[in-house]
């Protein structure tokens, strides 16, 4: 079986949830440098706690995996999950009881 390089399977998205404190000024600065990071690499807010980043492949996402990790903040909760296109396709969303579009999110070119 042949497939495409970029197709619906191939193709992936990283989510990263987290929850992290924020009682003092260093935890709330530790949160914000997390958040910074998270968009310099590339990530889009999803929502407030919900970062994700769209990555052409498996061996692609398992880099930005391996970079979330070197970042981990020392305290609070982190999640990260990587599923296919196919996958992020088939989510739905919605905002209070009517269901809405998925956000337009920017697809960053990568040159190799």
């Amino acid at each position: 079986m042949s497939f495409s390089r970029f197709n619906a399977y191939r193709i992936m998205w990283v989510l990263v949830f987290f929850d992290l404190p924020t009682e003092t000024k260093k935890q709330r600065s530790v949160a914000s440098k997390f958040r910074k990071y998270l968009i310099d690499d590339g990530f889009n807010m999803f929502q407030f706690s919900i970062y994700l980043r769209h990555c052409p492949s498996k061996e692609n996402a398992e880099v930005h995996i391996k970079r979330v990790k070197s970042k981990l903040p020392a305290e609070g909760k982190v999640g990260i999950l990587c599923i296919t296109d196919k996958q992020f396709g088939q989510m739905e969303l919605f905002f209070a009881k009517k269901e809405t579009n998925k956000p337009n999110m920017s697809q960053q070119l990568e040159l190799f």
